[in-house]
């Protein structure tokens, strides 16, 4: 393990332990030893700013952004993130005014649907059929958000809706830790419960009260999905469809949001992702390409957490991949067939500004 592996680890457990908002924001910072300007070439800025100002002309009226033209929450979080992980938020930077509409949206949305803080869009879309990946998604955002309003009123408007959202990823928690596509503890498979852990972690670090024993819980179902290979499966106890590059990506990032950092579920779950290098080397199948943005998302979060040689050799790799499909792309952004434009752009952006470590949750 390098030098730079341990700082950074290190890093992240001091903050899980009990620095909490700008305190852990600054061991974070204080410990990442690699500039952005050695990872974001010009090209690269140069596909951000025109991904970034892409999003800001695409919200709707209303601050949501949509798949392929429908509403949904999630995609609205994921694009107002990336717009944080460039510096903007409200009063703050030429996209701020975009990140607040976001909010306002969200915020109205867990003040209109039942149950009381679903931050779900009602049409389907990102996890069609499943609002709690919508719930997840959106809730990151406003978690990562809570403390960078210019008002008081504001932020305890965001506040209000904050805790009802999480009250209802831990009311809606199964028996076996995890959750699935309905508000209900009902079944559970190991993406969305990720997309809530990770929601939990950051609400938090905000200073929002999460029970111990629901992120244990969490903890617990991600790991019993962990197989031999060191990948994960879909859903507890139902091994037989095998490990997949993107729910195992997501896997790792959960255990890390949760606090963990060390051990063999983590060497395991890091050593398989590596298989998936995005290059010549890598795997590349029918379920990368399927979910080849979900699954970036996260495997490079997870080789950010991990940091050595792990981020080094990963984030040049899926840069430049991005690179050139935005060069193929020629419409100054990214798409998606499943799910479209904002959100393809919306997850590279916050891939390739990773080095920026903007956003609150990459400080922990």
């Amino acid at each position: 393990m390098t030098q730079t592996s341990l700082t950074r680890r290190q890093a992240l457990r001091i903050a899980a332990l009990g620095a909490t908002g700008g305190a852990a924001a600054m061991i974070g910072h204080a410990q990442d030893a690699s500039p952005a300007a050695d990872f974001i070439t010009s090209e690269t800025q140069a596909a951000i700013d025109r991904g970034l100002a892409f999003l800001h002309r695409t919200q709707s009226a209303d601050g949501s952004f949509t798949d392929s033209g429908i509403p949904n929450a999630a995609i609205t979080g994921l694009a107002a993130l990336a717009l944080m992980a460039g510096g903007h938020h409200p009063g703050r930077g030429q996209y701020g005014r975009t990140v607040s509409r976001a909010m306002d949206y969200l915020v109205a949305r867990a003040a209109s649907n039942s149950p009381a803080g679903y931050l779900n869009s009602g049409e389907g879309g990102f996890g069609q059929g499943g609002g709690m990946y919508q719930h997840g998604f959106a809730t990151l955002f406003l978690a990562e958000l809570y403390g960078m309003l210019p008002t008081a009123a504001r932020q305890l408007r965001l506040r209000e809706a904050l805790e009802k959202a999480i009250r209802l990823i831990i009311d809606s928690q199964n028996k076996l830790g995890g959750w699935r596509y309905d508000p209900r503890p009902s079944e559970s498979d190991v993406s969305v419960t990720v997309a809530q852990l990770m929601a939990l972690r950051a609400a938090r670090n905000a200073g929002v009260f999460v029970p111990k024993s629901t992120v244990d819980a969490a903890v617990g179902y991600i790991k019993a999905c962990q197989l031999p290979d060191g990948g994960f499966c879909y859903i507890r106890n139902e091994t037989h469809l095998g490990s997949a590059f993107a729910r195992s990506a997501a896997a790792v990032v959960g255990l890390f949001s949760a606090g963990i950092y060390d051990g063999e579920n983590i060497d395991r779950g890091l050593k398989y992702l590596t298989r998936f290098i995005p290059n010549q080397r890598g795997v590349r199948d029918f379920f990368t390409e399927r979910y080849f943005y979900y699954a970036h998302y996260y495997a490079a979060l997870a080789m950010w957490t991990a940091g050595g040689n792990h981020w080094t050799e990963w984030f040049p790799a899926i840069r430049d991949e991005l690179l050139t499909r935005f060069r193929l792309g020629n419409q100054g952004s990214w798409t998606d067939p499943g799910h479209g434009a904002a959100y393809a752009t919306a997850m590279a952006c916050i891939v390739l500004q990773l080095p920026n470590n903007y956003l609150p949750i990459l400080q922990k």
